[in-house]
């Protein structure tokens, strides 16, 4: 069927990857850093600068259709003639959560979001920013006509900038004025956050073309990275992806939208029609680095101590709550060390309460999941930490499930690309709507619980006993 390319443009860079539509096979690849800006305000030139960059040398030649993966929650306020109002503000801007918390009791409280929207206001989304914007820059508020996310907005630059404004189900999914229960706007919400009504981009279906170039190439609807990345990994129904950063993530594939009335879980939509409902913990790698440093070592030694102890720390438990939680939710709570005893006060039991801690607090986000009727066979490791050897370890047997460590490659990108095989497919006949280009899944080490799975269930017990004696009641599954 041709050739087709992908690009995600991250917080940090743009990747690019060019790919047979058939089969998946990265032909080339292309790679730019974006110019230095610092803080949360970004002029959105300097993505197309990278991308630009990252796209040199001919890395499209060839290519005919090309899908957008961008970085999630920015948010670009433009006016009525299509101009930016100001910068972008991007989703690491935290000056938006006492708008948040307005948005919170304006609407009635946590439950009356959840039923409408599947989330919380948090002051990543960009009905978040809508708000801080009208009580903060009320003149550039007021001149607000309609809002983009990034990777709407690299779109219809692609496009030449056409009447026709688009974007797709998964990044609608994260404004927070668009329901992937309903599958339609809450432009109510949109005049609460700002004031008044704005033009929102059209929602595409996953192997929806947003348009062409004035070259012919074709441009698929594009999707945010969490999004793109799932797609790119191969991950579907019984699969469950977890996100090792300083905090972390939990997602799973699921046949319709969640919601409960606490919050726990933030129900996107995903780029295939399915729903990616998703668990968020305050803490992860944070709390290995954290350890590491009171060790003196670093996370590769870390990991060492940690293999030299044996399962259960030696009764040591870490309720690894350092930076307040989300799941539970405890925000003003502190980490805290159970079980400490003269044998167990050694390097390498403290270095293996890390590791287990970090793990069994993403294994409760992975049970509020389970509790809502996910399926969860096999669980993806995604992170620099996922290669540590205490993490492959301990996982299976604290998961109960079986884990798959990917090897390192730009999922995102290579998401993007598969959308745009889709689509073009699908323009041309050769593909089903409802079905995506069969390329391979992600090659990955495996590792299964196997005859450790009773001893990694032990000490999970051993957590849980601990959490519940600390915080009784705190966690409770969702409703």
């Amino acid at each position: 069927m041709g050739i087709v390319a992908g690009l995600d443009s991250s917080s940090e860079s743009t990747r690019i990857v060019v790919c047979d539509a058939d089969t998946g096979a990265v032909i080339r690849q292309g790679y730019a850093p974006h110019p230095a800006e610092k803080g949360h305000e970004i002029d959105p030139q300097a993505w197309l600068m990278s991308l630009g960059e990252a796209a040199g040398n001919g890395l499209l030649e060839g290519v005919q259709a090309i899908g957008v993966s961008a970085q999630q929650h920015g948010m670009l306020p433009l006016d009525a003639d299509g101009a930016l109002v100001r910068p972008a503000l991007v989703g690491n801007d935290k000056r938006a959560q006492s708008a948040a918390a307005d948005l919170t009791d304006a609407l009635g409280g946590r439950a009356a979001w959840t039923q409408a929207i599947g989330a919380v206001p948090h002051a990543a989304q960009p009905l978040t920013k809508l708000r801080w914007l009208a009580r903060n820059e009320p003149a550039n508020a007021a001149r607000v006509a309609e809002v983009l996310q990034p990777h709407d907005w690299l779109v219809w630059q692609l496009l030449g900038r056409p009447a026709r404004r688009t974007t797709d189900r998964g990044g609608a999914s994260g404004t927070g004025y668009w329901s992937a229960a309903t599958g339609a706007y809450r432009p109510d919400l949109v005049e609460l956050a700002l004031g008044h009504q704005v033009r929102l981009p059209e929602v595409l279906g996953p192997s929806g073309t947003a348009g062409f170039t004035p070259e012919g190439l074709l441009i698929s609807a594009g999707t945010g990275e969490t999004m793109a990345a799932a797609f790119g990994l191969g991950v579907g129904a019984g699969d469950a992806v977890v996100s090792l950063g300083a905090s972390g993530s939990v997602f799973g594939i699921h046949h319709e939208a969640l919601a409960d009335s606490n919050g726990t879980i933030t129900s996107f939509a995903d780029a295939t029609g399915m729903h990616l409902p998703v668990v968020h913990t305050s803490n992860a790698v944070r709390v290995l680095r954290g350890t590491a440093e009171m060790l003196g070592t670093d996370l590769p030694g870390l990991s060492e101590l940690a293999l030299k102890s044996t399962p259960g720390s030696y009764g040591l438990v870490l309720l690894p709550y350092l930076e307040g939680e989300r799941t539970p939710h405890l925000p003003h709570t502190a980490g805290s060390l159970h079980g400490l005893r003269r044998e167990s006060m050694k390097p390498e039991h403290l270095a293996r309460a890390a590791f287990e801690g970090m793990l069994c607090g993403l294994a409760d986000a992975l049970d509020v999941l389970r509790g809502r009727g996910v399926e969860v066979r096999r669980v993806f490791l995604l992170g620099a930490a996922a290669e540590l050897g205490a993490v492959q370890a301990a996982a299976p047997g604290l998961f109960g499930a079986q884990v798959m460590v990917p090897q390192p490659a730009d999922y995102a990108a290579l998401g993007a690309a598969r959308q745009a095989a889709w689509a073009l497919g699908a323009a041309h006949g050769t593909l089903a709507p409802h079905e995506p280009p069969r390329w391979p899944a992600a090659a990955s080490q495996v590792f299964e619980p196997g005859e450790d799975l009773p001893v990694g269930q032990a000490v999970r017990q051993q957590y849980i006993a601990v959490r519940e004696e600390s915080y009784a009641g705190a966690f409770l599954s969702s409703q």
